[in-house]
């Protein structure tokens, strides 16, 4: 396995590089063609470009990606395209290269994007690799959550359409549609000594920094070896609503102290019933479950500014 700096350098020196995109994607189509030229002026040498249409031919796409031994793999889509990649290069010696064209592009923003994809074409030719942390629940890695309740029903409910013409709005609308129909559930999270028992419509356990495009915390970070766990509301859909609204406008300004956080490495998660888990946004495995941190189990290219803890 080759240093961060090694691999950094070697990318640098036109190292062969691998783009995987996602045409199904928000933006993703009008890249097809567009993004070996970008890059190519950035300095980056696309040896192959593998075009994603359908969902189910991602994880074939992304191994013959791995096979062919990149110095970087660039993936294009949103943050299930790049859950997908951080969790297929977790522990190789090869980085992974964000291109962010999706509706909230929570991964990329926990990795310091500048905000556009110009910025982030030029982050692949002038950061450095830098390795973050993965969650991990039962047998599955994520990325960016592990959330349970009413966002389940929505991850299976926002039409594709409607997420591609009103981003990331899509989910709060379709999440108010599904909300009347949607019981409280009994949590139950043990970390440590620690014990919390509550009634909830919500629950997240986020790696990243982001939900929804938006801070979690002011002072959250995908390489702190840290999960945050914390509820929207109590029993109550009213509460829900506003404890939901509360935190999209205050998110920025709270730290990991305050309420409604608790940190932790490892978890214990029991529910009354129990609940599938939405992780990264797709649908896998149910309560209980063990959810712990992997430290520094992904290598990727992020900005020169970015913190490598």
């Amino acid at each position: 396995m080759r240093s961060k700096d090694e691999l950094t350098a070697a990318i640098r020196n036109a190292g062969p590089a691998v783009l995987v995109i996602n045409t199904r994607a928000r933006m993703g189509a009008a890249l097809l063609h567009r993004a070996p030229r970008l890059l190519a002026e950035q300095g980056i040498t696309v040896a192959r470009v593998i075009n994603v249409r359908r969902p189910e031919r991602l994880a074939r796409a992304l191994d013959e990606a791995v096979a062919d031994a990149p110095d970087l793999l660039v993936a294009a889509g949103g943050d299930g395209t790049l859950s997908a990649a951080g969790k297929r290069l977790a522990g190789l010696d090869m980085a992974l290269g964000v291109l962010p064209v999706g509706t909230t592009n929570n991964f990329a923003r926990s990795l310091g994007w500048p905000g556009s994809l110009d910025a982030a074409m030029a982050t692949l030719a002038s950061g450095k690799v830098a390795d973050v942390d993965l969650g991990q629940a039962g047998p599955d890695a994520f990325t960016n959550m592990v959330s349970l309740g009413v966002s389940v029903q929505v991850a299976g409910r926002v039409p594709h359409r409607l997420k591609r013409h009103l981003g990331r709005s899509a989910y709060p609308l379709t999440a108010l549609s599904a909300l009347p129909g949607h019981r409280p559930f009994r949590a139950c999270i043990t970390a440590g000594d620690t014990t919390l028992e509550f009634e909830t419509h919500q629950l997240n356990i986020a790696n990243g920094a982001f939900h929804g495009g938006r801070r979690i915390a002011r002072d959250a970070d995908i390489d702190d070896r840290l999960l945050l766990a914390y509820r929207f509301g109590a029993g109550s859909r009213l509460h829900l609503i506003g404890s939901a609204v509360r935190h999209a406008l205050t998110g920025s300004y709270l730290t990991m102290d305050d309420e409604p956080f608790l940190t932790t490495g490892d978890l214990h998660l029991e529910t009354d019933p129990a609940l599938p888990l939405d992780i990264d946004g797709e649908i896998r495995g149910r309560t209980p479950v063990r959810i712990h941190i992997r430290p520094n189990a992904l290598r990727v290219m992020v900005p020169q500014d970015f913190i490598d803890r």
